[in-house]
């Protein structure tokens, strides 16, 4: 039933449904609808205008009430349609499925024409919903290609064309990013290359913790420190594992107090593998304090992709480097506590531990 408000303004201003106009809320998009009389227009409550004099504005159950006032569909707000914010997010989702299904990349004025947009504004748009720049997505995409073709291929160069990329050298510039190593060693499951590592006990459970020569390559935490030393087989189904030697167990150690005594700190040279997304969340979490936890939308505001939260998110659980990358502090917007790929007590407990310490 639509409200009918010319004769005065205060059946609308105490209809609950006007707070949601005022502010703007995109939640109740498709829930009502509302027309202003002096504009002419009918709008989604979401919409981004100024907000009108309720004296002039009815509220709308159906769009077919608001379209059955004579007025035109508000400009700004789409209410005809999927709303702004809906089909930026469409046109974002199509581009994605151009790159991935292209045998080469698409240029940034073909993916902007395809979704009938500017390409700048597309740029910004694509950026802040993924993350990436559509350039960035496409080596991405292109990089998930070459793991599964350096799987199958005969040769890297083989695998490196059969992916989409023009050229070794364009690839190679970018490979220890997008790879985590060389692609060669990446295709032969990290063989040649020395993984140390050793298992210990804190009051979280066992811990493992594993080095390549250039630093701490995994943390891990677990119940059973046989399933630790499965999952780092895993990882690096074709490197050489070496169980520590004395020294070596001195850093277990040290990672172990850092675990029960926070505030100590710790100062560990990191062998960080994974996309370059990933290391721009990882670098963020490195920086939140010791007591302190973020959102996953701060992360995604801190790393300037403030719509890219689900990625961010994605990232986090992507993390093999527990406690010196410190996604444990990392929780809802609400403050409470999401998934943590080590439990979810184990993360209460470093944080309660943490703030205890600060």
């Amino acid at each position: 039933m639509s409200v009918d408000v010319l004769d005065g303004s205060k059946t609308t201003a105490d209809d609950p449904r006007w707070a949601r106009v005022l502010a703007r809320d995109k939640s109740a998009d498709g829930l009502f609808w509302y027309s202003v009389a002096t504009t002419g227009v009918y709008c989604r409550p979401g919409c981004p205008s100024r907000a009108a004099n309720p004296k002039n504005v009815r509220l709308h159950d159906t769009l077919a009430a608001a379209r059955a006032t004579g007025f035109r569909p508000c400009k700004r707000c789409h209410p005809e349609g999927l709303s702004l914010e809906a089909a930026n997010a469409a046109s974002v989702e199509q581009a994605c499925r151009l790159i991935e299904q292209a045998e080469s990349a698409p240029s940034l004025a073909e993916l902007a024409e395809a979704v009938e947009l500017s390409p700048g504004y597309f740029h910004r748009l694509f950026k802040a919903a993924t993350g990436l720049t559509p350039k960035g997505y496409a080596a991405a995409r292109r990089a998930g290609r070459v793991r599964a073709e350096l799987g199958r291929s005969d040769t890297v160069t083989q695998a490196i064309y059969d992916a989409g990329f023009n050229s070794n050298g364009r690839f190679y510039e970018q490979s220890t990013g997008l790879l985590g190593m060389t692609p060669s060693r990446f295709r032969a499951g990290g063989a040649d290359e020395d993984i140390r590592f050793a298992v210990g006990q804190c009051s979280l459970g066992a811990i493992l913790v594993a080095s390549s020569d250039k630093g701490v390559a995994s943390i891990l935490i677990g119940d059973d420190p046989d399933a630790l030393v499965r999952e780092l087989q895993d990882r690096f189904p074709k490197a050489r594992l070496i169980g520590g030697d004395g020294d070596y167990e001195t850093l277990v150690a040290r990672v172990v107090g850092l675990i029960e005594a926070p505030q100590v700190g710790l100062d560990l040279p990191l062998d960080v593998r994974g996309t370059a997304f990933q290391q721009r969340v990882w670098q963020a979490l490195r920086e939140i304090p010791a007591g302190r936890t973020a959102s996953y939308a701060d992360i995604a505001r801190a790393i300037g992709s403030p719509k890219a939260v689900r990625a961010v998110a994605g990232a986090c659980a992507a993390n093999t480097i527990a406690v010196a990358i410190p996604c444990h502090r990392v929780v809802r917007n609400d403050g409470s506590l999401s998934g943590y790929r080590w439990g979810v007590e184990r993360k209460r407990a470093l944080i309660e531990r943490e703030a205890a310490a600060a």
